[in-house]
């Protein structure tokens, strides 16, 4: 199974709010970058992402488990992007810090160092394991 990485600038959608939704989870909307569909594409039911605090923490704070596969957003006019469910899964017991992922060398070439613009990325089996382990878990 793969992981990944979900941004959401905390005033827009927060943790708290992710962990409020509960075991229904919610919908992940607003994606209008065309790699970062792709990636919402490839996404499969039970899989695991982070779910980052961009702009204002700029941090890993949770994980978030995939419960609804790709489907049409209808907030976008061009039909062209979609969305995932998800619900929240676990918090990290400390967030990990952009600061501390770009200072770990093992890090140096994953997607939130490489390409810190994209939305929705891919992380690879040993950056989530290191990351888990920085966060605590």
């Amino acid at each position: 199974m793969a992981h990944w990485l979900m941004k959401s600038e905390p005033s827009t959608w927060s943790w708290a709010q992710q962990v409020e939704a509960g075991a229904k989870g919610t919908f992940w909307n607003g994606v209008r970058n065309h790699q970062a569909k792709l990636n919402l594409m490839a996404m499969r039911k039970g899989e695991t992402a982070f779910f980052y605090h961009s702009n204002e923490d700029r941090a890993v704070v949770g994980i978030v488990e995939i419960i609804k596969t790709f489907y049409p957003d209808p907030t976008d006019e061009s039909g062209k992007f979609g969305m995932v469910d998800v619900r929240a899964k676990k918090a990290l017991v400390k967030p990990v810090p952009l600061a501390a992922i770009k200072a770990e060398p093992k890090l140096a070439k994953m997607a939130l160092v490489t390409n810190s613009r994209l939305s929705v990325q891919p992380v690879t089996d040993d950056e989530w394991r290191i990351v888990c382990a920085m966060g605590g878990l």
